[in-house]
Protein backbone atom coordinates (compact mmCIF):
# COMPACT_ATOMS: atom_id res chain seq x y z
CA UNK A 1 0.00 0.00 0.00
CA UNK A 2 1.21 3.67 -0.43
CA UNK A 3 0.72 5.87 1.59
CA UNK A 4 6.25 15.51 7.09
CA UNK A 5 6.46 15.87 9.95
CA UNK A 6 5.63 14.33 13.17
CA UNK A 7 2.18 14.43 14.22
CA UNK A 8 1.37 16.70 17.81
CA UNK A 9 -0.52 14.72 20.06
CA UNK A 10 -4.09 15.46 20.50
CA UNK A 11 -4.40 14.86 24.63
CA UNK A 12 -7.37 15.33 26.93
CA UNK A 13 -8.45 18.86 25.85
CA UNK A 14 -12.04 18.87 27.37
CA UNK A 15 -15.00 20.44 25.79
CA UNK A 16 -12.68 22.08 23.00
CA UNK A 17 -12.77 21.07 19.56
CA UNK A 18 -10.38 18.48 19.21
CA UNK A 19 -8.04 19.30 15.90
CA UNK A 20 -5.71 21.70 17.71
CA UNK A 21 -3.97 24.63 15.86
CA UNK A 22 -0.55 24.17 14.40
CA UNK A 23 1.28 25.79 17.01
CA UNK A 24 -0.35 23.01 19.50
CA UNK A 25 -2.74 25.38 22.07
CA UNK A 26 -5.23 24.42 23.46
CA UNK A 27 -7.23 27.06 21.99
CA UNK A 28 -10.52 25.94 20.37
CA UNK A 29 -10.70 24.74 16.37
CA UNK A 30 -13.73 24.25 14.73
CA UNK A 31 -11.80 24.03 12.01
CA UNK A 32 -15.06 17.43 -20.75
CA UNK A 33 -11.92 16.46 -21.31
CA UNK A 34 -10.59 16.36 -25.11
CA UNK A 35 -7.22 14.68 -24.93
CA UNK A 36 -6.08 12.41 -21.92
CA UNK A 37 -2.84 11.01 -23.13
CA UNK A 38 -0.38 13.95 -21.57
CA UNK A 39 0.72 14.99 -24.78
CA UNK A 40 0.31 18.97 -25.44
CA UNK A 41 -1.63 19.38 -29.19
CA UNK A 42 -4.95 20.80 -27.93
CA UNK A 43 -4.66 19.76 -24.38
CA UNK A 44 -2.55 22.03 -22.67
CA UNK A 45 -4.35 25.31 -23.10
CA UNK A 46 -2.14 26.77 -25.16
CA UNK A 47 -1.31 27.12 -29.06
CA UNK A 48 1.93 27.08 -28.45
CA UNK A 49 2.99 30.51 -30.06
CA UNK A 50 1.08 33.19 -27.95
CA UNK A 51 -0.11 31.84 -24.82
CA UNK A 52 -3.67 32.16 -25.78
CA UNK A 53 -6.07 29.72 -24.34
CA UNK A 54 -7.18 26.88 -26.20
CA UNK A 55 -8.84 24.53 -23.98
CA UNK A 56 -9.16 22.43 -20.98
CA UNK A 57 -6.10 21.52 -19.26
CA UNK A 58 -5.67 17.74 -18.35
CA UNK A 59 -3.22 15.86 -17.08
CA UNK A 60 -2.47 12.42 -16.59
CA UNK A 61 -0.86 10.63 -14.09
CA UNK A 62 0.70 7.14 -13.18
CA UNK A 63 -1.03 4.24 -11.22
CA UNK A 64 -1.18 0.59 -11.80
CA UNK A 65 -4.79 -1.33 -12.29
CA UNK A 66 -6.83 -0.27 -8.49
CA UNK A 67 -8.04 -3.58 -7.22
CA UNK A 68 -11.14 -1.58 -5.88
CA UNK A 69 -12.75 1.87 -6.10
CA UNK A 70 -15.03 2.51 -3.41
CA UNK A 71 -14.56 3.44 0.45
CA UNK A 72 -14.79 0.45 2.43
CA UNK A 73 -13.41 -2.05 -0.13
CA UNK A 74 -9.88 0.15 -0.93
CA UNK A 75 -7.41 -0.72 1.34
CA UNK A 76 -4.47 -0.32 -1.38
CA UNK A 77 -2.59 2.48 -3.09
CA UNK A 78 -4.00 2.56 -6.46
CA UNK A 79 -7.51 2.77 -5.63
CA UNK A 80 -6.71 5.00 -2.42
CA UNK A 81 -4.90 7.35 -4.96
CA UNK A 82 -8.11 7.92 -7.02
CA UNK A 83 -10.65 7.84 -4.01
CA UNK A 84 -8.62 11.25 -2.44
CA UNK A 85 -9.30 12.89 -5.48
CA UNK A 86 -12.90 12.03 -5.50
CA UNK A 87 -13.66 12.27 -1.70
CA UNK A 88 -13.45 14.55 1.11
CA UNK A 89 -13.50 13.51 4.93
CA UNK A 90 -13.92 14.36 7.86
CA UNK A 91 -10.79 15.80 8.16
CA UNK A 92 -7.74 15.86 5.98
CA UNK A 93 -3.70 16.33 6.36
CA UNK A 94 -2.23 19.13 5.42
CA UNK A 95 0.05 18.39 2.48
CA UNK A 96 3.76 19.36 3.56
CA UNK A 97 3.23 19.11 7.78
CA UNK A 98 0.76 16.16 8.04
CA UNK A 99 -1.00 18.21 10.36
CA UNK A 100 -4.67 17.34 10.85
CA UNK A 101 -7.15 20.06 9.59
CA UNK A 102 -11.09 19.86 9.60
CA UNK A 103 -12.38 19.50 6.38
CA UNK A 104 -16.07 18.21 6.14
CA UNK A 105 -16.75 18.39 9.87
CA UNK A 106 -17.00 22.24 11.37
CA UNK A 107 -16.21 20.35 14.86
CA UNK A 108 -14.93 17.30 16.56
CA UNK A 109 -15.45 17.67 20.07
CA UNK A 110 -14.94 15.51 23.22
CA UNK A 111 -15.15 16.00 27.08
CA UNK A 112 -13.55 12.74 27.75
CA UNK A 113 -11.96 11.24 24.56
CA UNK A 114 -14.64 8.85 24.35
CA UNK A 115 -17.84 10.06 23.01
CA UNK A 116 -17.12 12.24 20.49
CA UNK A 117 -19.38 14.90 18.92
CA UNK A 118 -19.09 15.80 14.97
CA UNK A 119 -20.81 18.36 13.00
CA UNK A 120 -21.21 18.92 9.53
CA UNK A 121 -20.61 21.72 7.79
CA UNK A 122 -23.10 23.49 5.27
CA UNK A 123 -22.92 23.63 1.63
CA UNK A 124 -21.29 19.87 1.06
CA UNK A 125 -22.82 17.75 -1.93
CA UNK A 126 -21.75 14.22 -3.41
CA UNK A 127 -21.19 15.05 -7.33
CA UNK A 128 -25.24 13.78 -7.92
CA UNK A 129 -26.06 16.77 -6.15
CA UNK A 130 -27.28 14.81 -2.71
CA UNK A 131 -26.45 16.51 0.31
CA UNK A 132 -23.75 15.46 2.31
CA UNK A 133 -25.17 14.72 6.11
CA UNK A 134 -24.19 13.63 9.44
CA UNK A 135 -26.38 10.18 7.91
CA UNK A 136 -23.69 10.18 5.21
CA UNK A 137 -21.09 9.10 7.21
CA UNK A 138 -23.05 6.96 10.09
CA UNK A 139 -25.06 4.69 7.04
CA UNK A 140 -21.44 4.21 5.18
CA UNK A 141 -19.63 3.43 8.45
CA UNK A 142 -22.14 1.10 9.87
CA UNK A 143 -22.56 -1.08 5.97
CA UNK A 144 -18.45 -0.71 6.24
CA UNK A 145 -18.41 -2.64 9.88
CA UNK A 146 -21.31 -5.21 9.04
CA UNK A 147 -20.12 -8.64 8.58
CA UNK A 148 -23.17 -9.10 5.60
CA UNK A 149 -20.97 -7.10 3.52
CA UNK A 150 -17.25 -8.47 3.94
CA UNK A 151 -17.28 -9.51 0.65
CA UNK A 152 -16.82 -6.11 -0.54
CA UNK A 153 -15.96 -4.38 2.63
CA UNK A 154 -12.19 -4.93 3.64
CA UNK A 155 -11.91 -1.87 6.07
CA UNK A 156 -14.36 -2.86 9.01
CA UNK A 157 -11.13 -3.16 11.49
CA UNK A 158 -10.98 0.74 11.22
CA UNK A 159 -14.23 1.04 13.03
CA UNK A 160 -13.15 -1.65 15.80
CA UNK A 161 -12.94 1.27 18.48
CA UNK A 162 -16.53 2.29 18.15
CA UNK A 163 -18.83 0.68 20.48
CA UNK A 164 -21.04 -2.15 19.06
CA UNK A 165 -18.66 -3.00 16.22
CA UNK A 166 -17.70 -6.64 17.73
CA UNK A 167 -21.46 -7.29 17.55
CA UNK A 168 -22.22 -6.06 14.12
CA UNK A 169 -18.94 -7.23 12.93
CA UNK A 170 -19.75 -11.33 13.93
CA UNK A 171 -23.76 -10.43 12.99
CA UNK A 172 -24.96 -12.37 10.02
CA UNK A 173 -28.22 -12.58 7.89
CA UNK A 174 -30.72 -13.08 10.47
CA UNK A 175 -29.79 -11.14 13.18
CA UNK A 176 -31.67 -7.62 13.60
CA UNK A 177 -28.69 -5.43 14.58
CA UNK A 178 -29.13 -2.08 12.28
CA UNK A 179 -26.11 -0.62 13.31
CA UNK A 180 -23.33 -0.16 15.89
CA UNK A 181 -24.56 1.02 19.11
CA UNK A 182 -21.56 3.77 19.39
CA UNK A 183 -22.93 6.11 16.15
CA UNK A 184 -26.01 8.32 17.00
CA UNK A 185 -27.85 10.83 14.71
CA UNK A 186 -28.89 13.80 16.55
CA UNK A 187 -29.70 15.74 13.84
CA UNK A 188 -29.19 16.07 10.32
CA UNK A 189 -26.03 17.73 10.59
CA UNK A 190 -24.71 16.51 13.94
CA UNK A 191 -23.75 12.76 15.10
CA UNK A 192 -21.96 11.51 18.11
CA UNK A 193 -19.41 8.53 18.15
CA UNK A 194 -18.90 6.22 21.38
CA UNK A 195 -15.90 4.22 21.66
CA UNK A 196 -15.55 1.37 23.53
CA UNK A 197 -13.03 2.65 25.82
CA UNK A 198 -11.04 6.10 25.93
CA UNK A 199 -8.89 6.64 22.51
CA UNK A 200 -7.76 10.37 22.23
CA UNK A 201 -6.24 8.72 18.63
CA UNK A 202 -9.44 8.00 16.90
CA UNK A 203 -10.15 11.33 15.57
CA UNK A 204 -6.62 11.56 13.92
CA UNK A 205 -7.61 8.62 11.90
CA UNK A 206 -10.78 9.97 10.29
CA UNK A 207 -8.82 11.26 7.48
CA UNK A 208 -8.34 7.76 5.82
CA UNK A 209 -10.38 6.34 3.01
CA UNK A 210 -12.54 3.89 4.91
CA UNK A 211 -14.06 6.94 6.66
CA UNK A 212 -15.46 8.42 3.59
CA UNK A 213 -18.91 9.27 3.19
CA UNK A 214 -21.18 7.51 1.00
CA UNK A 215 -24.11 8.53 -1.13
CA UNK A 216 -27.72 6.85 -1.14
CA UNK A 217 -26.86 5.69 -4.88
CA UNK A 218 -23.75 3.23 -3.22
CA UNK A 219 -26.54 0.63 -1.42
CA UNK A 220 -28.76 0.61 -4.52
CA UNK A 221 -25.29 -1.99 -6.13
CA UNK A 222 -21.89 -1.41 -4.31
CA UNK A 223 -20.24 -3.25 -6.79
CA UNK A 224 -21.41 -1.49 -9.90
CA UNK A 225 -20.77 1.67 -7.40
CA UNK A 226 -17.47 1.13 -8.08
CA UNK A 227 -17.10 1.77 -11.88
CA UNK A 228 -18.19 5.13 -11.93
CA UNK A 229 -17.86 6.11 -7.79
CA UNK A 230 -19.93 9.11 -6.62
CA UNK A 231 -18.02 11.34 -4.29
CA UNK A 232 -18.04 14.76 -2.76
CA UNK A 233 -14.01 15.53 -3.66
CA UNK A 234 -12.77 18.10 -6.08
CA UNK A 235 -12.59 15.88 -8.84
CA UNK A 236 -15.74 13.99 -10.08
CA UNK A 237 -15.64 10.89 -12.38
CA UNK A 238 -15.43 11.86 -16.40
CA UNK A 239 -16.98 8.61 -17.54
CA UNK A 240 -16.36 5.09 -15.83
CA UNK A 241 -13.46 3.34 -14.68
CA UNK A 242 -11.97 1.62 -18.03
CA UNK A 243 -9.64 -1.12 -16.73
CA UNK A 244 -6.43 -1.29 -17.48
CA UNK A 245 -6.65 1.90 -19.50
CA UNK A 246 -7.33 4.34 -17.41
CA UNK A 247 -9.71 6.27 -14.92
CA UNK A 248 -10.35 9.92 -16.19
CA UNK A 249 -12.01 12.63 -14.12
CA UNK A 250 -12.58 16.31 -14.22
CA UNK A 251 -12.86 19.23 -11.46
CA UNK A 252 -15.95 18.86 -9.84
CA UNK A 253 -17.78 22.57 -10.02
CA UNK A 254 -20.15 22.21 -7.35
CA UNK A 255 -16.98 21.37 -4.85
CA UNK A 256 -17.57 22.69 -1.39
CA UNK A 257 -13.79 22.76 -0.03
CA UNK A 258 -11.49 25.55 0.34
CA UNK A 259 -9.04 23.65 -2.03
CA UNK A 260 -10.72 23.39 -5.51
CA UNK A 261 -8.35 21.43 -8.50
CA UNK A 262 -6.72 24.08 -10.42
CA UNK A 263 -6.67 21.88 -13.35
CA UNK A 264 -9.67 20.74 -15.42
CA UNK A 265 -9.22 17.01 -15.36
CA UNK A 266 -6.98 14.35 -13.84
CA UNK A 267 -6.52 10.94 -15.75
CA UNK A 268 -5.27 8.40 -13.97
CA UNK A 269 -3.70 6.36 -16.71
CA UNK A 270 -3.51 2.54 -15.70
CA UNK A 271 0.26 0.58 -16.48
CA UNK A 272 1.19 -2.96 -16.09
CA UNK A 273 5.10 -2.17 -16.23
CA UNK A 274 6.58 0.58 -13.98
CA UNK A 275 9.19 0.89 -17.06
CA UNK A 276 6.70 1.59 -19.96
CA UNK A 277 4.95 4.35 -17.53
CA UNK A 278 8.81 6.11 -17.08
CA UNK A 279 9.04 5.81 -21.05
CA UNK A 280 5.63 7.25 -21.58
CA UNK A 281 7.01 10.33 -19.32
CA UNK A 282 10.27 10.42 -21.31
CA UNK A 283 7.95 10.64 -24.62
CA UNK A 284 5.39 13.29 -23.63
CA UNK A 285 2.81 10.78 -23.30
CA UNK A 286 2.62 10.89 -19.41
CA UNK A 287 2.62 14.29 -17.11
CA UNK A 288 3.16 12.77 -13.68
CA UNK A 289 4.75 9.94 -12.50
CA UNK A 290 4.93 9.93 -8.84
CA UNK A 291 7.04 6.49 -8.27
CA UNK A 292 9.65 6.22 -10.22
CA UNK A 293 11.52 2.42 -11.54
CA UNK A 294 14.88 2.29 -9.38
CA UNK A 295 17.08 1.54 -12.20
CA UNK A 296 16.39 5.17 -13.77
CA UNK A 297 16.71 7.15 -11.09
CA UNK A 298 20.11 8.18 -12.29
CA UNK A 299 18.28 9.06 -15.23
CA UNK A 300 15.67 10.97 -14.29
CA UNK A 301 17.68 12.79 -11.99
CA UNK A 302 19.62 14.38 -15.67
CA UNK A 303 17.16 14.01 -17.85
CA UNK A 304 14.66 16.16 -16.03
CA UNK A 305 16.65 18.50 -13.91
CA UNK A 306 14.32 20.37 -11.64
CA UNK A 307 11.42 18.89 -12.63
CA UNK A 308 13.09 15.75 -11.08
CA UNK A 309 11.81 16.13 -6.91
CA UNK A 310 12.46 13.96 -3.76
CA UNK A 311 9.96 13.86 -0.54
CA UNK A 312 9.90 12.60 2.61
CA UNK A 313 7.97 8.92 2.84
CA UNK A 314 6.38 7.30 5.25
CA UNK A 315 6.42 4.10 3.29
CA UNK A 316 8.46 0.78 4.40
CA UNK A 317 8.76 -2.73 1.80
CA UNK A 318 9.10 -5.52 3.96
CA UNK A 319 9.09 -9.20 3.98
CA UNK A 320 6.26 -11.11 5.05
CA UNK A 321 6.58 -14.45 6.98
CA UNK A 322 3.24 -16.10 6.57
CA UNK A 323 2.69 -18.05 9.96
CA UNK A 324 0.32 -20.21 8.35
CA UNK A 325 3.04 -21.94 6.18
CA UNK A 326 3.61 -24.81 7.87
CA UNK A 327 7.80 -24.58 7.81
CA UNK A 328 7.43 -20.85 9.03
CA UNK A 329 5.49 -21.68 12.20
CA UNK A 330 9.25 -21.93 14.26
CA UNK A 331 10.35 -18.90 14.85
CA UNK A 332 14.05 -20.14 14.76
CA UNK A 333 13.51 -19.96 10.93
CA UNK A 334 12.26 -16.64 10.39
CA UNK A 335 14.66 -15.17 13.05
CA UNK A 336 17.05 -17.45 10.72
CA UNK A 337 15.78 -15.87 7.28
CA UNK A 338 16.43 -12.28 9.12
CA UNK A 339 19.40 -12.06 10.58
CA UNK A 340 20.42 -13.60 6.95
CA UNK A 341 19.46 -10.36 5.23
CA UNK A 342 21.68 -7.64 4.88
CA UNK A 343 19.27 -4.88 3.98
CA UNK A 344 22.52 -2.34 3.94
CA UNK A 345 23.49 -4.74 1.49
CA UNK A 346 20.85 -4.21 -0.79
CA UNK A 347 19.68 -0.49 -0.25
CA UNK A 348 23.36 -0.07 -1.54
CA UNK A 349 23.87 -2.01 -4.46
CA UNK A 350 20.20 -2.20 -6.28
CA UNK A 351 18.91 1.52 -4.73
CA UNK A 352 22.03 3.60 -4.89
CA UNK A 353 21.71 4.72 -1.60
CA UNK A 354 18.17 6.11 -2.32
CA UNK A 355 16.18 4.05 0.37
CA UNK A 356 17.23 3.50 4.11
CA UNK A 357 17.51 0.59 5.34
CA UNK A 358 14.96 -0.90 7.92
CA UNK A 359 15.39 -1.96 11.49
CA UNK A 360 12.05 -1.28 12.69
CA UNK A 361 8.72 -1.27 10.95
CA UNK A 362 7.96 2.12 12.52
CA UNK A 363 8.93 5.39 9.82
CA UNK A 364 11.17 7.54 11.03
CA UNK A 365 8.64 10.43 9.78
CA UNK A 366 6.21 8.85 13.00
CA UNK A 367 6.99 9.81 16.36
CA UNK A 368 7.77 6.36 18.33
CA UNK A 369 10.73 5.48 15.83
CA UNK A 370 13.43 3.88 16.64
CA UNK A 371 16.49 2.80 14.46
CA UNK A 372 16.73 -0.34 15.48
CA UNK A 373 14.41 -2.46 18.02
CA UNK A 374 16.26 -5.99 18.15
CA UNK A 375 18.88 -7.94 17.02
CA UNK A 376 16.89 -10.60 15.22
CA UNK A 377 15.47 -7.43 12.64
CA UNK A 378 19.79 -6.93 12.58
CA UNK A 379 22.22 -8.50 10.05
CA UNK A 380 24.32 -11.58 12.02
CA UNK A 381 24.88 -14.42 9.47
CA UNK A 382 26.72 -16.24 11.67
CA UNK A 383 23.80 -16.45 14.72
CA UNK A 384 21.03 -16.90 11.42
CA UNK A 385 23.02 -19.82 10.63
CA UNK A 386 23.38 -21.31 14.05
CA UNK A 387 19.82 -21.02 14.68
CA UNK A 388 18.55 -22.35 10.86
CA UNK A 389 21.27 -25.20 12.29
CA UNK A 390 19.56 -25.80 15.71
CA UNK A 391 16.03 -25.93 14.25
CA UNK A 392 17.18 -28.32 11.67
CA UNK A 393 16.87 -26.01 8.91
CA UNK A 394 14.17 -26.53 5.74
CA UNK A 395 14.72 -28.33 2.56
CA UNK A 396 11.76 -28.35 1.21
CA UNK A 397 10.68 -25.76 -1.86
CA UNK A 398 10.78 -21.72 -0.87
CA UNK A 399 8.80 -19.40 -2.81
CA UNK A 400 9.12 -15.91 -3.16
CA UNK A 401 6.06 -14.14 -3.94
CA UNK A 402 5.99 -10.36 -5.32
CA UNK A 403 3.84 -8.03 -7.78
CA UNK A 404 5.45 -7.45 -10.81
CA UNK A 405 6.13 -4.62 -12.59
CA UNK A 406 6.70 -2.20 -9.91
CA UNK A 407 11.19 -3.03 -9.89
CA UNK A 408 10.59 -5.45 -6.73
CA UNK A 409 12.42 -8.33 -9.20
CA UNK A 410 16.12 -7.95 -8.39
CA UNK A 411 15.70 -6.75 -4.45
CA UNK A 412 14.01 -9.75 -3.95
CA UNK A 413 16.19 -12.02 -5.78
CA UNK A 414 19.62 -10.28 -3.90
CA UNK A 415 17.33 -11.46 -0.96
CA UNK A 416 17.15 -15.07 -2.18
CA UNK A 417 20.59 -15.42 -2.85
CA UNK A 418 21.92 -13.87 1.25
CA UNK A 419 19.42 -16.83 2.22
CA UNK A 420 21.49 -19.37 0.08
CA UNK A 421 24.99 -17.98 0.81
CA UNK A 422 24.20 -17.32 4.35
CA UNK A 423 22.32 -19.93 5.37
CA UNK A 424 23.21 -23.06 2.81
CA UNK A 425 19.98 -23.11 1.14
CA UNK A 426 20.41 -24.72 -1.92
CA UNK A 427 19.41 -22.03 -5.25
CA UNK A 428 17.12 -25.42 -6.25
CA UNK A 429 14.85 -24.87 -3.28
CA UNK A 430 14.05 -21.69 -4.59
CA UNK A 431 11.79 -19.94 -6.96
CA UNK A 432 9.65 -16.97 -7.72
CA UNK A 433 5.78 -16.45 -8.18
CA UNK A 434 5.20 -12.59 -9.54
CA UNK A 435 1.46 -11.77 -10.04
CA UNK A 436 -0.07 -8.15 -11.38
CA UNK A 437 -0.92 -6.12 -8.02
CA UNK A 438 -5.10 -6.72 -8.28
CA UNK A 439 -4.17 -10.26 -9.06
CA UNK A 440 -1.64 -10.53 -5.96
CA UNK A 441 -3.75 -8.90 -3.41
CA UNK A 442 -6.38 -11.35 -3.37
CA UNK A 443 -3.98 -14.14 -2.92
CA UNK A 444 -3.24 -12.72 0.22
CA UNK A 445 -6.06 -12.16 1.65
CA UNK A 446 -7.04 -15.35 1.00
CA UNK A 447 -3.56 -17.07 2.64
CA UNK A 448 -3.04 -18.54 -0.60
CA UNK A 449 0.62 -17.70 -0.57
CA UNK A 450 3.09 -20.60 -0.15
CA UNK A 451 6.44 -18.77 1.60
CA UNK A 452 7.63 -15.42 2.16
CA UNK A 453 5.99 -12.44 0.15
CA UNK A 454 6.93 -8.95 -0.47
CA UNK A 455 4.63 -5.85 0.76
CA UNK A 456 4.80 -2.61 1.38
CA UNK A 457 2.78 -0.40 4.09
CA UNK A 458 2.45 3.81 3.60
CA UNK A 459 0.79 5.71 6.73
CA UNK A 460 -2.92 5.77 6.44
CA UNK A 461 -2.96 8.46 9.75
CA UNK A 462 0.54 10.02 10.88
CA UNK A 463 0.59 7.90 14.39
CA UNK A 464 2.87 4.77 16.06
CA UNK A 465 -0.75 3.11 15.99
CA UNK A 466 -1.02 2.93 12.33
CA UNK A 467 2.33 0.98 12.07
CA UNK A 468 1.10 -1.76 14.84
CA UNK A 469 -2.54 -1.99 14.98
CA UNK A 470 -3.82 -2.04 11.14
CA UNK A 471 -0.75 -4.56 10.42
CA UNK A 472 -0.55 -7.33 13.30
CA UNK A 473 -3.67 -6.85 15.28
CA UNK A 474 -5.76 -9.92 15.85
CA UNK A 475 -8.38 -7.79 14.71
CA UNK A 476 -7.15 -6.87 11.70
CA UNK A 477 -6.38 -10.02 9.42
CA UNK A 478 -6.88 -9.65 5.76
CA UNK A 479 -9.18 -9.31 3.71
CA UNK A 480 -11.04 -7.05 6.51
CA UNK A 481 -7.90 -5.76 7.95
CA UNK A 482 -4.49 -5.60 6.37
CA UNK A 483 -2.60 -7.88 8.96
CA UNK A 484 -1.16 -10.13 5.71
CA UNK A 485 0.86 -12.50 7.65
CA UNK A 486 -2.17 -13.47 10.08
CA UNK A 487 0.07 -12.81 12.88
CA UNK A 488 -1.83 -13.08 15.87
CA UNK A 489 -0.54 -12.34 19.82
CA UNK A 490 -2.13 -11.36 23.00
CA UNK A 491 0.46 -9.92 24.13
CA UNK A 492 0.68 -7.59 20.82
CA UNK A 493 -2.70 -6.64 20.79
CA UNK A 494 -2.65 -5.29 24.48
CA UNK A 495 0.08 -3.53 24.11
CA UNK A 496 -1.51 -1.88 21.22
CA UNK A 497 -4.95 -1.65 22.77
CA UNK A 498 -3.45 0.07 25.69
CA UNK A 499 -1.32 2.69 23.43
CA UNK A 500 -4.51 3.68 21.88
CA UNK A 501 -6.30 4.56 25.17
CA UNK A 502 -3.32 7.51 26.53
CA UNK A 503 -4.31 10.49 26.32
CA UNK A 504 -1.01 11.81 24.96
CA UNK A 505 1.47 10.53 22.25
CA UNK A 506 4.32 10.54 25.04
CA UNK A 507 2.72 8.16 27.04
CA UNK A 508 1.29 6.56 24.30
CA UNK A 509 4.72 5.72 22.49
CA UNK A 510 6.11 3.47 25.04
CA UNK A 511 3.40 0.94 24.55
CA UNK A 512 3.66 1.15 20.67
CA UNK A 513 7.33 0.38 21.30
CA UNK A 514 6.21 -2.59 23.45
CA UNK A 515 4.34 -4.16 20.77
CA UNK A 516 7.06 -3.42 18.12
CA UNK A 517 9.61 -5.42 20.42
CA UNK A 518 6.81 -8.37 19.99
CA UNK A 519 7.03 -7.92 16.73
CA UNK A 520 10.91 -8.14 16.59
CA UNK A 521 11.04 -11.43 18.87
CA UNK A 522 8.36 -13.23 16.75
CA UNK A 523 9.56 -12.01 13.28
CA UNK A 524 6.54 -12.12 11.38
CA UNK A 525 7.99 -10.00 9.17
CA UNK A 526 11.69 -8.61 7.92
CA UNK A 527 11.62 -4.92 7.49
CA UNK A 528 13.92 -3.89 4.36
CA UNK A 529 13.60 -0.59 3.47
CA UNK A 530 12.19 2.97 4.05
CA UNK A 531 11.12 5.10 1.05
CA UNK A 532 11.85 8.08 -0.46
CA UNK A 533 9.33 9.94 -3.19
CA UNK A 534 11.23 10.23 -6.00
CA UNK A 535 8.83 11.99 -8.84
CA UNK A 536 9.47 13.56 -12.39
CA UNK A 537 7.35 15.86 -14.45
CA UNK A 538 6.49 16.89 -17.89
CA UNK A 539 7.29 20.36 -18.43
CA UNK A 540 4.01 22.20 -18.20
CA UNK A 541 3.17 20.70 -15.08
CA UNK A 542 3.95 23.03 -12.08
CA UNK A 543 3.32 23.23 -8.47
CA UNK A 544 4.00 19.06 -8.24
CA UNK A 545 4.28 17.79 -4.42
CA UNK A 546 4.12 14.08 -3.54
CA UNK A 547 3.19 13.97 0.26
CA UNK A 548 4.03 11.45 3.05
CA UNK A 549 1.21 9.67 2.07
CA UNK A 550 2.37 9.31 -1.35
CA UNK A 551 -0.33 11.13 -3.30
CA UNK A 552 0.26 13.91 -5.55
CA UNK A 553 -1.38 17.37 -4.21
CA UNK A 554 -4.75 16.67 -6.77
CA UNK A 555 -5.72 20.62 -5.63
CA UNK A 556 -2.59 22.79 -6.08
CA UNK A 557 -1.18 21.10 -9.13
CA UNK A 558 -1.65 22.80 -12.09
CA UNK A 559 -0.28 23.06 -16.31
CA UNK A 560 0.44 25.10 -19.00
Amino acid sequence: MKRTKMLRAVGALGAVALLATACGTDEPTSTDPTETDGTTDGTDGTDGTDGEDMGPVVLSTYIVEPEHLAPPATNESEGSAVLQSLFKGLIDYDVRTTEPVLVVAESITTDDNQTYTVKIADGWTFHNGEAVTANSFVKAWNWTADADNAELSQVASFFSSVEGWAAINEATDGDSLTGMTGLTLVDEMTFTITLSAPNPTFPVQLGYTSYYPLPEAFYDDPAAFENAPIGNGPFEMDGTWEHDVQIATKRFEGYAGADPAQIDGLVFKIYADQLTAYNDLVAGNLDIMDSLPTEQIEDAKSRFGDRFQATPSSSINYLGLPTYVEWLGDVRLRRALSMATDQAQITTQIFNDDRVPAYSMINPVIPGHRATVCDNWGTDAAAAKALWDEAGGYDGPIELWFNQGAGHDDWVEAVSNQWVNVLGISPDQITFQSLDFSEYLPKIDGKELTGPFRLGWGMDYPHPENYTYPMFHSESFSPNGSNATFFSNPEFDAAVDAGKQQTSLDEAIPFFQTAEDILCAEVPVIPMFFGLNQFASAERVTGLYVDAFGNINYTEVSGA
